[in-house]
């Protein structure tokens, strides 16, 4: 008998015999003399509950278990990286990782992304075209249409999902770009969250950047600060060590149980932060520019056999300097900023390799499925055009950093005083042998990148290499094959959309090294620009060159379209448009109709007032007023009141204690640009506000805040007139002036990418160095509440 049904049985025996013990007469007085006593009937149980017990099988609900011999997975995936960066695909950085797992597997040299890093996630993740998994745009830009909110439809469920729902343990480590932003804060929703998406566990950062040496780290949905033994440690050498870690637990554990596990550091997006000893081990082996470094690379390329040897170098865009054209002190700069990059490249390629051979350490890499994509798009052009030691100039719309200004802290960068990004000669140069770069989708150096399987028990070639065409989507299906498993219909009830993606595990077969592409269709978009690939053939339409930060107003029908016969111009080289006006015809309307059935559409050419964050679901729309108390801790940008470019008042209600205040009482930002009011310079009160790290005007009063309990405000009268103008500060302790004073520029549109508000402390870096020594910088007395009043 099953264990559910003696369990009813039992439960119902069990009930009823108190009941029928409690129905019998009382025990009957004795019988009187010669009397004849009557005997009592006895229990219909009785004996029988003995046979039940006898006859029946104890048994529990079952746990869903993976197929047998089903391989762990390690799915790993870098930033901002371009196909002629690592060593293994012919860049002039030697990375000895990757080598070594394309010796035990195969490279991809057609493999393909988005342009962009949270569209590529999504895809990467779902199995679907980025738009159909409504994230056409970086999360930090959603607009309002479909294939653009950012919000990965339910219908769309994620592998992990797939995986943990089959038995797999399952990990995600590092960058987590897929989050709404208005869902980013401590009251989530947390359903489109790692938990929220199949992930057992997370441990990174939420948004698009972070500080390698100060990260802002989530571990699940909750804040996390690194351990003080560890701080100082480099984010990747970090997240490396966890997941070593995460992975050494659940096979100790549960070895019979595989696992999936995601490892998405920062490297090597931007900040470019490396340690010391990896930078300066690249001293002087780029100074021979971005255009030389072309041809090096490529001929590398050609000798490794992962661009064809018919293929050619395409030249530099008109709007690039030549190198031969800069400055001795812009030479000397630049090469110093690739010099980090290399330093951060190598490092990465390090740390993942320490990662990858600890599947050696437990004995389990014959079957484990590793997928190291190298970049979520091409290299990156956001340092501008004479590279960034604050990147968030760009995201501020401000005008290119001086030279020489920069060269001034030369020795500095890769470490953590600079959000630093190197410049766009050397983005383009990371793509070789391509055009274009990161955001460009429309040309292969936005969306071209290498990619290395190995599968020791799975993949029986060793160093082979795969020329087919295949997308980012093609991912999940390729791990569900292994795997041996099928995609649900529904998830928690929820019908899927199909899978977009193509299964590569076709390639895995020595005898399919040359096969056709199973892939033959494969559109893109991204910021307008836009191509369609089909048969071998590309049709591409570019719309913005991210350098040129000038808005285009013109008709979108008047982009220009080029055509490219990728089976004979691996590199997109000769624009065969005006010889095949026919052929482009039908590429052009075939990227319409693929447009349409991917959410692509309406294409929208007002891209700043779409992507405007006033347009999205909020937090704070239509509140003026803001009470606060201890406990906010990193509040993100967007769900916090929106104090750039407008007037405002702060008032603290707080409590000095003897001796003199000390400390952080609300802050927003940090390093690289935000505001503070705070307590210092022996006990006077401060409001900061540093201008995108470029300058910083504090306001102080001219005498300590005695103890006891005080209110404290800071009246903050922008001047008006577009954004990023002046600002008179006044500062009052409870109603009578304490200080005034002139904020002649400020923060116009971020504050941080990833410094939120805090409440009584200051996460993460410091508004000043004058009080970093003393980070997190809590506030020494208390804090009943601040409120913020939007004016």
């Amino acid at each position: 008998m099953p264990s559910r049904t003696l369990g009813a049985t039992l439960a119902i025996a069990l009930s009823i015999v108190p009941l029928l013990a409690r129905s019998q007469p009382a025990a009957a007085p004795p019988a009187p003399q010669g009397a004849v006593a009557v005997p009592q009937p006895t229990s219909p149980f009785n004996g029988r509950i003995g046979r039940i017990v006898q006859e029946s099988t104890p048994d529990f609900p079952r746990e869903p278990t993976a197929p047998a011999e089903a391989p762990n997975v390690v799915l790993i995936m870098l930033d901002d990286v371009g196909y002629g960066q690592f060593g293994t695909f012919g860049g002039l950085t030697p990375t000895p990782s990757l080598d070594a797992l394309a010796d035990q597997g195969l490279r991809y040299t057609q493999f393909h992304t988005t342009a962009l890093c949270s569209p590529t996630r999504a895809s990467l993740l779902t199995g679907r075209t980025p738009h159909a998994a409504g994230t056409g745009v970086v999360a930090d830009m959603a607009g309002g249409f479909p294939g653009y909110t950012s919000v990965i439809p339910r219908e769309a469920g994620t592998i992990a999902q797939v995986l943990q729902g089959n038995g797999y343990a399952t990990a995600w480590f590092g960058k987590n770009h897929n989050v709404p932003e208005w869902q980013s804060s401590a009251v989530g929703p947390f359903d489109r969250w790692p938990r929220g998406m199949g992930f057992d566990y997370f441990l990174g950062f939420v948004g698009g950047d972070t500080s390698q040496w100060d990260p802002a780290l989530v571990e699940n949905t909750s804040l996390f600060e690194m351990p003080p033994d560890q701080r100082g440690t480099h984010l990747t050498t970090f997240l490396a060590d966890r997941a070593i870690g995460w992975m050494q637990q659940k096979h100790a554990i549960a070895p019979q149980k595989p696992f999936f596990l995601y490892f998405a550091p920062g490297a090597t997006h931007a900040p470019h932060h490396a340690p010391q000893d990896w930078v300066d081990r690249f001293r002087g082996q780029f100074d021979m520019g971005w255009d030389r470094y072309r041809e090096l690379a490529f001929e590398r390329q050609r000798r490794l056999g992962v661009v064809p040897q018919d293929a050619k170098l395409t030249p530099r865009p008109d709007s690039l300097p030549a190198w031969d054209s800069l400055s001795p002190d812009q030479r000397r700069l630049y090469a110093r900023m690739m010099e980090v990059m290399a330093g951060f490249t190598a490092h990465t390629d390090a740390e993942v390799g320490r990662l990858i051979a600890s599947l050696d350490t437990l004995g389990i890499r014959d079957n484990t499925l590793v997928v190291w994509i190298v970049g979520d798009n091409g290299a990156s052009a956001e340092g501008g055009l004479s590279g960034a030691v604050n990147e968030m100039n760009t995201f501020n719309a401000q005008p290119p950093e001086d030279p020489a200004a920069s060269l001034r802290v030369i020795d500095e960068l890769g470490g953590p005083l600079h959000h630093n990004n190197f410049p766009v000669g050397w983005a383009w140069a990371m793509n070789t042998p391509f055009q274009w770069t990161k955001q460009v989708a429309s040309h292969l150096g936005g969306i071209r990148n290498p990619v290395v399987i190995s599968w020791p028990r799975g993949i029986a070639e060793r160093g082979g290499l795969r020329g087919q065409f295949h997308h980012v989507s093609d991912v999940m299906p390729t791990i569900l094959d292994a795997a041996k498993l099928r995609m649900p219909t529904t998830i928690d009830g929820v019908p899927q959309r199909p899978l977009d993606g193509i299964s590569m595990a076709y390639t895995f077969d020595r005898g399919n090294a040359v096969a056709p592409s199973r892939r033959t269709t494969q559109v893109f978009e991204m910021v307008l620009n836009r191509a369609i690939y089909h048969d071998g053939w590309m049709a591409s339409a570019r719309w913005r060159t991210p350098w040129v930060t000038t808005p285009r107003t013109d008709p979108i029908d008047t982009q220009e379209w080029e055509l490219y016969d990728l089976r004979r111009d691996y590199s997109q080289s000769e624009n065969l448009a005006a010889r095949e006006p026919g052929r482009l015809r039908q590429m052009q309307d075939l990227w319409w109709a693929e447009a349409a059935r991917n959410n692509i559409l309406p294409l929208d050419n007002r891209l700043f007032e779409r992507f405007d964050p006033r347009n999205r679901p909020s937090l704070v729309a239509g509140r003026n007023s803001f009470t606060y108390y201890p406990g906010i801790e990193r509040l993100p940008q967007g769900a916090a009141p929106d104090l750039k470019n407008r007037s405002f008042s702060i008032t603290a209600e707080v409590e000095v204690p003897a001796g003199g205040g000390e400390g952080m009482i609300i802050n927003q930002g940090g390093r690289w640009g935000g505001w503070g009011l705070f307590f210092d310079d022996g006990g006077k009160l401060t409001y900061l506000q540093n201008v995108i790290g470029n300058v910083r005007y504090a306001v102080t009063s001219a005498r300590p805040v005695p103890p006891g309990r005080h209110t404290l405000r800071l009246d903050f009268e922008y001047d008006g007139g577009g954004p990023g103008r002046g600002a008179t500060a006044r500062l009052s302790v409870n109603g009578a002036n304490a200080a005034s004073g002139r904020i002649e520029r400020t923060v116009p549109l971020n504050w941080s990418l990833d410094e939120g508000v805090d409440i009584g402390l200051d996460h993460g870096t410091p508004l000043t160095e004058a009080y970093a020594a003393r980070l997190p910088f809590r506030f020494n007395g208390r804090i009943a509440q601040v409120t913020i009043d939007l004016r």
